[in-house]
């Protein structure tokens, strides 16, 4: 994608990774608007980011997104760029019995919203002369963390949504890029402080970085081992992976 000149919508954009490319975008020029739950986060965001506007969104809500996005679209004709970034992260047991509300919860934010946002502006986005959808996934889509068994498998879904966007894509003006983070250091899990987490400021650098090339998937370094992963002898590594959690 081009990384000036655009109109950027970032869902979850008041805290973590997706305030972090929020301003990374706002610093190189564009114009973006941040949307979220908590009013409290995105006006922090907006009062650190002259220029910067927000939303209240709630994606795991129909009726809000319809509303939502017909409004911005209306406000701000020239959106031509989502990034879909709203997303929850519990840890469950799938050995035990699984509450119903988590389940949903979970599917409702990080699948089924990213599906609604993108639904509710693709046409919009295939009438620009160039747009680009930016869903942000997880290598946790690839090699599933156990104990947050669901959040695993609604990343797992994006990718597969996301690849099977692109194709359907083809010939229009809108491409489709996956970002999938590693464990970086945000307020999901508590992680701000966590040392085995990669810092956030240098995820978002080189996640910056790698947007400036026309990969489908936008991987930093410490991502790659987890997207090669998958195959016939996937299991050795995701024991692995799994291990040093139940451990630490």
């Amino acid at each position: 994608m081009e990384l000036t000149g655009n109109t950027i919508l970032v869902t979850g954009g008041g805290s973590g990774i997706g305030r972090g490319l929020a301003e990374a975008f706002h610093r190189l020029g564009n114009k973006v608007i941040v949307a979220g739950r908590r009013k409290a986060n995105l006006a922090d965001v907006v009062q650190a980011n002259q220029g910067m506007d927000s939303v209240e969104l709630d994606v795991s809500n129909p009726g809000s997104v319809a509303t939502v996005s017909r409004e911005l679209i209306a406000k701000y004709p020239r959106l031509n760029v989502l990034l879909n970034n709203a997303g929850i992260m519990l840890i469950d047991d799938v050995s035990k019995p699984i509450e119903d509300t988590a389940l949903t919860s979970e599917f409702e934010t990080n699948f089924f919203g990213t599906v609604r946002v993108t639904s509710a502006f693709i046409e919009h986005l295939k009438a620009q002369e160039s747009a680009t959808i930016l869903n942000v996934s997880s290598v946790l889509g690839f090699v599933p963390l156990a104990f947050a068994a669901l959040y695993s498998a609604t990343k797992a879904g994006i990718h597969s949504y996301s690849m099977s966007l692109r194709y359907r894509l083809k010939g229009t003006s809108v491409e489709v890029q996956e970002i999938a983070p590693p464990w970086v250091q945000t307020e999901l899990l508590n992680s701000s402080e966590e040392p085995r987490a990669m810092p956030l400021r240098p995820f978002i650098e080189e996640t910056i970085e790698a947007l400036k090339h026309p990969n489908h998937e936008v991987l930093v370094e410490s991502a790659k081992p987890f997207r090669a992963n998958p195959g016939v002898d996937e299991s050795a590594f995701f024991y692995q992976m799994n291990d040093s959690f139940s451990q630490g």
